[in-house]
């Protein structure tokens, strides 16, 4: 599974093994002490509608092979494809599958925390176990905590809302939100088979996944199935909410390209899947340009139970205001720096004329004060090195984070991963970077490994994840003194090769510097 583990050690497969659960056995295999079990069903749905418990079975399952992946608008190999390596799985409607890493079985008082992660790609692309990365082994082990993973209905399948049409469909614009839901639900059901504690579960995403996990702190309905949550570079950007009205004109324009009159709305229950999507994006369009080329995405749709709408619009639902919550971002986000030319975009070797001129060409008469701030918050880095600063997540989080300790007696921590990595003569730490730190898999991956960083950071960072799924507190053992964030404390934590806690290190800079100031054409343009 890991690229530098398959080149250098013999496949550590060496038995099986059974979990009862109430549903049934399932048989999964042992890699050296951890119980590895994949596959498993957790739900059933037909297209549109509500997902519905699996039936009990007699005998033994097997649970050896990755489930189907929801169906893709496209598939192509990612641009990131080296610093993110990806998976790509079968894909099928038939996608209602989780993923079990433990060290226990069979034994219900071992009740070790259980970490369910929910996959980025918006609500549109991706699978639980799409980046190599996502594999739970590693952090199972280390942290000898339960680790899921799942895949759940995405784009057009998960979020069009044709209740305007039918009583039958009334929650199909949340069906992706409700599969999350009944996996959350089996877990609570099963999870002690597999010596997970059903009372401690931890929901945590990064990207699209940080706006599940947003999403399900914002449900009514799932309220009670997770005791902590964690959003990584996800679900806490600004925005309108889909509407009910939005979200069933655009349900309207699918069937209007599809050819399918209203009261005959149930033959799109049958439309092969690639037709469905090119109607759902020339839907998409002509949304779009009646909004003067605002695209509208498929998500949630805001009702009074699935989803009541994002906090920054409505603030934090009664009944999830006791959970814990840990949110971040990484330092570069998108502001990549590795696709540019070698030798003309290696920013280490760039001389400080060089790096002074291209401050000037984007930041104009701000350039004096946009340097005065990045110094003041990293003293550490080249002054070019706010060129590739991403500063709207950041913002983002923080304002999140703010809006969280004002509203939530629960603590709330804040987290910055601030690892630069040596590619390309040096390359700020990517969307995604974190991850393989967390699932304690970056000494597998090229481009996350660092010998003698990588691993010091993946042991703090995996155990500090693993310590608040635990507790709620991410301190303890090897974890540095990390305060919450509070309304007169804006505290984060900051992860690089010398961890370090930080109040409001970079005020001035959130402040001066706009969210998206990189113009990539005119880098590559430039002549050194």
């Amino acid at each position: 599974m890991y690229i530098r583990k398959l080149t250098s050690t013999v496949c550590p497969r060496v038995g099986q093994a059974e979990a009862v659960t109430p549903y049934g056995t399932f048989r999964g295999i042992l890699s050296e002490g951890t119980y590895v079990f994949r596959g498993i069903e957790y739900a059933s749905a037909k297209r549109f509608h509500a997902p519905e418990k699996p039936a009990a079975f007699q005998g033994v399952k097997e649970a050896i092979v990755y489930g189907n992946a929801c169906p893709e608008p496209f598939t192509v190999v990612p641009h990131d494809q080296y610093t993110v390596p990806h998976y790509f799985t079968v894909q099928s409607e038939d996608c209602q599958y989780l993923n079990i890493w433990t060290r226990h079985i069979n034994e219900p008082s071992a009740k070790r925390p259980v970490m369910v992660w929910f996959h980025g790609g918006g609500m549109t692309t991706g699978s639980g176990v799409e980046h190599y990365a996502y594999d739970g082994e590693e952090a199972s082990r280390f942290n000898d905590v339960v680790m899921v993973t799942l895949n759940h209905r995405l784009n057009v399948l998960g979020f069009l809302d044709l209740s305007a049409y039918s009583e039958e469909y009334r929650d199909s614009g949340n069906a992706g939100l409700l599969d999350l839901i009944a996996a959350l639900e089996w877990v609570h059901d099963n999870i002690a088979a597999f010596g997970g504690d059903p009372g401690n579960v931890m929901i945590f995403g990064q990207s699209g996944g940080g706006g599940k996990v947003c999403s399900l702190l914002q449900s009514k309905r799932a309220a009670g199935l997770f005791k902590r949550a964690v959003l990584q570079s996800g679900g806490m950007r600004r925005g309108a909410d889909q509407t009910k009205e939005e979200s069933r004109k655009l349900a309207a324009y699918v069937l209007e390209e599809l050819g399918i009159a209203p009261e005959n709305v149930k033959e799109i229950e049958t439309v092969w899947y690639d037709r469905l999507s090119e109607a759902a994006d020339r839907a998409q369009a002509r949304i779009s340009a009646e909004n003067g080329g605002k695209r509208v995405m498929f998500g949630p749709v805001v009702d009074d139970n699935i989803y009541c709408g994002h906090p920054f619009n409505i603030g934090f639902i009664e009944e999830t205001k006791d959970v814990p919550v840990l949110l971040g971002n990484v330092y570069g986000e998108f502001m990549q720096n590795f696709n540019f030319p070698k030798g003309e975009g290696m920013k280490s070797r760039w001389s400080r004329e060089y790096a002074m001129e291209m401050l000037r060409d984007e930041y104009g008469e701000k350039t004096e004060e946009v340097i005065a701030a990045f110094r003041k918050a990293y003293p550490e880095r080249p002054v070019q090195d706010v060129l590739f600063t991403d500063i709207g997540m950041r913002k983002n989080a923080f304002d999140f984070a703010l809006l969280r300790a004002k509203e939530s007696p629960a603590p709330c921590y804040n987290f910055l991963f601030n690892l630069e990595s040596p590619l390309n003569g040096g390359t700020l730490p990517w969307h995604n970077a974190e991850i393989p730190y967390i699932f304690h898999n970056a000494e597998y991956l090229e481009p996350s490994f660092i010998p003698g960083v990588t691993e010091y950071l993946q042991d703090l960072m995996s155990r500090a994840w693993a310590n608040f799924a635990a507790s709620g507190d991410p301190n303890g053992t090897i974890v540095p003194d990390w305060k919450p964030f509070t309304e007169s404390g804006h505290y984060t934590m900051i992860f690089d090769r010398v961890c370090r806690m930080e109040a409001d290190h970079d005020k001035e800079l959130r402040e001066v510097l706009p969210p998206r100031q990189l113009n990539i054409s005119m880098l590559l343009g430039k002549k050194k």
